[in-house]
């Protein structure tokens, strides 16, 4: 699935891989998992077997398809893009092979002038497969991790690991308070509260800190929502104004 995103910092997705597994607490109303389950009834076979039916809703199995036909989709798109890179996925999912994440790498080599966004909650795997030569640090690939709660934080960690590269957090579903961080080598950061039936809701005062926390890290600051069940009518104010701000590119 590649195609024009409504997400607010982003311009398209590009999903050569399909399925996932959930991490931790901010994965249990993941909209990709219930948008998997339709495509998965519809017949599309990259969501062949990624998603079951647990007491009344749908859930990842586990399964992750590779999808070799769509790693061409970055390279018909000639004018320049901020590209999501897994939407539906984690390209670092535990099930994804080294080989395949490689193939991935090389398309968003072969493409300067797009701007891919890698965002996972496996950031570990990903420093480890940098620090291991097995993936270049790319001026044009922003990396991300997600981070939804206190109990998740030490993926920042890992992230901080990376030499090189522009390193952004997405506090998205933000479920819970984060006292302190340190976000000093990190140059963005998403905030947004939970949407869909079964959203959670998100206090003020977790976004108010952690918007503390940007300025004084000097970290641009996007927040994309507050969410609920209606996520356009709730907007994407903080205090009367909106925030849009993207990472500088960092120097080669």
């Amino acid at each position: 699935m590649a195609g024009v995103s409504e997400i607010e910092w982003t311009d398209v997705t590009w999903n050569p891989v399909a399925g996932c597994t959930l991490a931790s607490a901010g994965c249990t109303n993941c909209y990709a998992m219930r948008m998997a389950a339709r495509l998965q009834a519809m017949g599309h076979d990259k969501y062949k077997g990624t998603t079951r039916k647990s007491g009344g809703r749908y859930v990842w199995t586990g399964r992750v398809n590779v999808d070799y036909s769509s790693l061409s989709a970055p390279l018909e798109w000639r004018r320049s893009k901020r590209i999501f890179v897994n939407s539906m996925s984690d390209l670092f999912h535990e099930n994804v092979p080294d080989d395949f994440i490689e193939r991935v790498w090389e398309v968003m080599a072969a493409c300067p002038q797009h701007h891919f966004q890698i965002l996972t909650k496996r950031p570990d795997r990903m420093a480890q497969m940098i620090r291991k030569g097995r993936l270049a640090v790319l001026q044009n690939a922003w990396l991300g991790t997600s981070v939804e709660s206190s109990e998740v934080v030490n993926r920042v960690e890992h992230l901080a690991r990376i030499q090189h590269a522009t390193l952004f957090v997405s506090f998205e579903p933000l479920i819970g308070r984060i006292d302190d961080l340190d976000l000093r080598r990190v140059h963005w950061a998403i905030v947004g509260g939970e949407s869909g039936p079964r959203a959670r809701a998100m206090k003020e005062e977790w976004v108010d800190r952690l918007h503390e926390i940007c300025r004084r890290d000097d970290v641009a600051f996007f927040f994309k929502q507050w969410g609920g069940q209606n996520k356009k009518a709730a907007g994407r104010e903080l205090h009367g104004r909106t925030y849009d701000e993207f990472p500088l590119e960092l120097e080669a």
